[in-house]
């Protein structure tokens, strides 16, 4: 697998791939993908590739918001869908993609054939809504390309191993799909197609004077992915480095270069003599408002309790992200844990806490969805002292008051009223000069 290095523009290594023959696969957003003149193109697109002598695997998302009219469909017929039956409804989406994409490549006079994420051999485990990628058998894909055809596989979906139960792997699922094919079938590269052109320091629609990154760590990346850039999905990015596959992420609606998603420096990254090694301090800022806020009023201050709570929001397959745990009240013995969550998994956290209330002793729970995420993330912090002073002045100049603050080496993380966050976005990105001088181009879609 070759992978970008620091000694190499970005511009050498399209040079590189053009000189020789590259297995590369490709995913399209839904805003790719929304009606038939962006399906056809996407197919040019594709044909392009393969006739400059690449073999190319694409995995396509559903159709602009067919996903959300298929849940907007499924919440008209009822209010408690069996989990099974909603993976059949929303793999649907994919398949109506998968399957179009192939009949306007087979228009444009190259072959396609267009494989569900079972056929394609995506294995994994159970849990619908959700699951989670355990094994990838590409043979079906390898042998569509060793005959010389265009492989579409529908993202966000795969199969079970012992039931063989047609399961969705959830948000990001068609960028987690992208990056394990590319994994299992030793992909020199997977390009992540989407309505802008590459990862920018702050989301565009927000900030529109927004600076496109050429070159970002996969660890930063991780940071930025988790902290809600909707860039790239962190399962994505994770499987990703786990594996050394190299992300281009770039438009498919322009033939500008993108942004490369490096490898660490653990992933042997190659370093020229005479090549500056300073990162920037700050890669980007990220805001997030899938996110709700649960405080677990009233705990008992006691060991083991703060186990209890989280024991039973991992039973309820809940993703915890912030954690905040107030000193205990003077004379009570008595504590307030708060913690935010995905909004879609609020309801369920909630009903296995509030079962869980006499057992654990604790004396209520406060929930609010109206919360969002504001992060700081850049390498460049640990070295670097002053950024949080900075960040939290600008918030304060701006008026934003803060609700729960969060910190890892390279990123700073804080909760504030949802109405707040876009101003919240726009003072910290001033604030650290990462304005450009031009507005981002936004073709359209939602970013992903």
């Amino acid at each position: 697998m070759s992978l970008p290095t620091t000694d190499v523009k970005t511009e050498d290594l399209i040079a590189q791939a053009a000189k020789t023959k590259q297995l590369i696969v490709q995913k399209f957003g839904g805003s790719s993908v929304s009606d038939a003149e962006g399906i056809k193109r996407v197919a040019r697109r594709v044909v392009d590739a393969q006739k400059a002598g690449n073999e190319v695997v694409v995995v396509v998302s559903a159709m602009g918001d067919t996903t959300d009219e298929l849940l907007d469909l499924a919440a008209q017929v009822t209010d408690s869908a069996p989990a099974r039956e909603m993976d059949m409804l929303l793999s649907a989406g994919e398949r109506i993609s998968m399957a179009l994409l192939a009949m306007a490549i087979n228009k444009f006079g190259a072959s396609a054939q267009s494989f569900t994420g079972s056929q394609a051999g995506m294995i994994t485990d159970g849990i619908h809504g959700k699951a989670r990628i355990i094994d990838v058998d590409p043979h079906r894909i390898r042998t569509a390309l060793d005959k010389g055809h265009i492989a579409i596989v529908a993202g966000f979906q795969g199969m079970t191993r012992s039931t063989r139960e047609i399961t969705t792997l959830g948000r990001g699922g068609s960028d987690t799909t992208a990056v394990a094919l590319a994994a299992a079938l030793e992909a020199d590269v997977c390009e992540i197609y989407t309505d802008v052109d590459g990862i920018y320091t702050a989301d565009p629609r927000v900030v529109s004077t927004a600076t496109k990154i050429d070159r970002i760590s996969s660890e930063e990346m991780l940071e930025l992915a988790a902290s809600g850039a909707k860039i790239l999905h962190l399962r994505c990015v994770e499987y990703a480095r786990r594996f050394g596959v190299p992300l281009h992420v770039r438009s498919s609606f322009s033939q500008n270069e993108g942004t490369w998603v490096m490898p660490s420096a653990d992933d042997k990254i190659t370093i020229q003599e005479g090549v500056a090694l300073e990162q920037p301090i700050i890669s980007g800022v990220a805001h997030d408002r899938s996110e709700a806020k649960v405080t677990v009023v009233g705990v008992p201050d006691i060991p083991g309790k703060a186990a209890a709570i989280f024991q039973v929001i991992a039973k309820a397959h809940s993703n915890i992200d912030m954690i905040v745990q107030n000193v205990s009240t003077h004379g009570t013995g008595r504590t307030d844990i708060s913690f935010t969550l995905p909004i879609v998994e609020g309801a369920d956290a909630l009903t296995a806490l509030r079962a869980a209330q006499p057992e654990i002793g604790f004396e209520n729970i406060e929930y609010n969805e109206n919360v969002g995420k504001l992060s700081l993330i850049g390498a460049g912090m640990r070295s670097h002292p002053g950024v949080s002073a900075t960040f939290f002045k600008a918030l304060s100049d701006a008026g934003i008051n803060i609700n729960m603050i969060s910190t890892s080496e390279i990123r700073i993380s804080v909760v504030t009223h949802a109405d707040l966050l876009d101003d919240a976005v726009r003072a910290i990105h001033k604030a650290f000069d990462l304005d450009g001088d031009a507005e981002a181009t936004v073709y359209g879609g939602t970013g992903r």
